[in-house]
């Protein structure tokens, strides 16, 4: 491993910064696809701000003499951590920055006492499988990045069908207990996972929406939904950034809810989903959903987590 850059220093990000850290991940992500304007990636998401605001985030920076030339957002979920987008400068490129973001990210991840962690990267970079490998995490099954442009639907629920909630929609002395009902059922799949923190932060900010199916007893799926301006989906999409149903059936029904959410909103769907979650794939697949990418799922320690055969689990940790 590299030795460390003794002119750069790691830190965590200021308010102040949250511009120029936003700016560079387009312009670094932007310049290693290839793109004509690279800070054109992305559109209007932001995947930094909302991110820094929330509770159950850390956003690390790499500075040299003050000047901020790289980050890497760090979130927890529960007994799993991930992290990303891990970005710098393109000028900075091969200096050893990211091995020191990384080494940062590891002590947080460390403090936090996360059973496992991972993220998101590139399948045909042999650059950043083998940056990711050195901190002890290994590439598992691809994740890919689905999209769909929901059209309206003469289709009605069928007879005994839970209609979906919207987290937003619940009073006040509700919500907790919603969200106590998600927490519970992302730790059926996964013990320890986590979003609590997660979910508060897109309701405190207006980011998005929770979708929640099941009964007054019993969750049966929840989706966390991202969109709209200062979002990680933009206005244009609908971001799904988790979601997750205890069984095949109830899936397609959260499916049937994220297009209608979309629908009203006048966005795309995306969400990724895990090709280990085989049965979740193959119906996506089968509702019109295409790939519009590909990643691989890096863990730490090797192993399937929460996506598996058998989970239906939307999410792509980036």
């Amino acid at each position: 491993m590299a030795g460390k850059n003794s002119s750069v220093q790691v830190g965590q990000l200021r308010e102040t910064e949250l511009g120029e850290a936003g700016r560079i991940v387009r312009l670094a992500f932007g310049t290693f696809l290839g793109l004509p304007n690279p800070l054109e990636f992305m559109g209007d998401r932001d995947f930094v701000s909302p991110r820094w605001r929330s509770r159950n985030t850390k956003v690390l920076v790499a500075r040299e003499d003050g000047k901020l030339i790289g980050s890497n957002v760090v979130t927890r979920w529960g007994s799993f951590g991930f992290f990303g987008p891990l970005s710098i400068l393109p000028d900075y490129w091969n200096r050893g920055v990211a091995q020191q973001l990384m080494t940062a990210t590891m002590k947080v991840f460390d403090r936090w006492g996360v059973r496992h962690s991972g993220l998101f990267t590139f399948p045909n970079s042999p650059k950043h499988v083998g940056l990711y490998q050195k901190f002890g995490y290994w590439p598992g099954y691809l994740t890919a990045m689905m999209k769909r442009t929901p059209a309206p639907t003469l289709m009605t629920p069928a007879n005994g069908a839970r209609v979906p909630v919207l987290l937003s929609a619940l009073p006040r002395s509700a919500r907790e207990q919603a969200v106590a009902a998600c927490t519970k059922l992302a730790n059926r799949i996964e013990r320890g996972l986590d979003l609590s923190d997660e979910i508060r932060a897109v309701v405190a900010q207006r980011t998005g929406e929770v979708l929640l199916l099941g009964g007054r007893s019993t969750l049966e799926a929840f989706a966390v939904c991202m969109h709209g301006p200062g979002s990680e989906g933009g206005e244009k999409i609908c971001y799904v950034k988790f979601g997750a149903a205890s069984s095949g059936e109830r899936f397609d029904r959260l499916l049937d809810a994220i297009d209608a959410l979309a629908l009203a909103r006048g966005a795309e769907v995306e969400a990724g989903v895990s090709t280990a979650c085989a049965d979740a794939f193959r119906r996506m697949c089968s509702r019109g959903y295409s790939p519009a990418g590909l990643g691989v799922a890096m863990q730490r320690p090797h192993g399937e987590g929460f996506n598996r055969s058998g989970a239906h689990v939307l999410g792509d940790w980036r």
